[in-house]
């Protein structure tokens, strides 16, 4: 077994070609995969990047360095009990400071801990990011995504 490994070694890193380096069994996770599963799949499997699909289509790759990332900025608090009026009001102010935000606060209603976002955002970016804000407010259980892209009138 150690003569195979070190010959599989010897291959990636002498090979000349994509076919003598790649990896053929690729492990991949899916785009709602949680950093902790990740962190889990990439020490399981002793990889240090692992591709991101979705319905088999790859859509992106989570590194070593990016799960760090996401611990360095990561806050651990305990599960707390919030009312839906205090959900809706942290998600506001964190939103008013950020440029790239655009939703109005009558597009954001909280129910039982569950924050629907409706209006319309400008990119698929500021859509996630808005997403992610409402995650990260303490006492969110989830989040529902009814927004629509905003696309100028042809001229």
């Amino acid at each position: 077994m150690d003569d195979s490994l070190s010959a599989r070694d010897y291959a990636k890193t002498h090979g000349r070609t994509a076919r003598d380096v790649m990896t053929s069994n690729v492990v991949t996770v899916e785009e709602t995969t949680t950093l902790a599963e990740i962190a889990k799949t990439l020490e399981r499997h002793r990889i240090k990047r692992v591709p991101v699909v979705r319905n088999d289509t790859l859509v992106g790759i989570v590194t070593r360095g990016n799960l760090l990332q996401g611990l360095a900025t990561l806050e651990v608090k305990p599960p707390t009990s919030v009312d839906d009026r205090t959900i809706r009001e942290q998600l506001i102010a964190e939103l008013r400071g950020q440029a790239w935000a655009h939703l109005l606060a009558d597009d954001i209603v909280v129910e039982n801990g569950i924050v629907r976002l409706s209006g319309i955002v400008q990119s698929e970016d500021e859509r996630r990011a808005l997403r992610i804000a409402a995650e990260n407010i303490p006492g969110v259980k989830s989040v529902e995504d009814h927004l629509t892209f905003w696309t100028p009138a042809p001229i």
